[in-house]
């Protein structure tokens, strides 16, 4: 595996699930927004494996998404973290059909989506604190 598809994997999944929030696509009527979600949710777990390859690879045998999050404060900051925990809790439940919900709106999606956007920027700049134990947010 290169390092070329791992970096561009994130952006490939918003700009799919940017053609299925913009436009009709064949075959999707009734699924869209499920299958929105789910390619959301692999652009932020690209970005957070690519995270964490480049800045604490020791964390990256660690498969189990959970853990993954609840250190990132640590590593990443407070923000960073709540609004990634946040963010891919809200579209793994999306993600599941539930017969007794409602799916999330255009509207819903959308702001995930920006959401989504954000964290990759975050994390991808390396806006984050470095240091153990010190929140820019504290």
């Amino acid at each position: 595996m290169t390092a070329g598809p791992l970096v561009t994997m994130p952006q490939s999944c918003l700009d799919a699930a940017d053609q299925l929030l913009s436009s009709v696509v064949r075959g999707t009527r009734g699924a869209w927004p499920r299958a929105c979600a789910w390619l959301l949710r692999l652009a932020l777990e690209a970005a957070m494996d690519d995270y964490w390859r480049r800045c604490h690879p020791e964390v990256l045998p660690m498969r189990a998404r959970s853990p993954q999050f609840l250190i990132l404060d640590r590593y990443a900051g407070r923000r960073v973290a709540a609004r990634a925990g946040y963010t891919w809790s809200a579209l793994s439940r999306a993600g599941h059909h539930h017969c007794y919900e409602l799916g999330l709106t255009a509207g819903e999606l959308r702001r995930l989506r920006e959401m989504v956007a954000t964290i990759i920027t975050d994390l991808a700049a390396e806006q984050v604190v470095r240091q153990r134990g010190v929140d820019e947010d504290a």
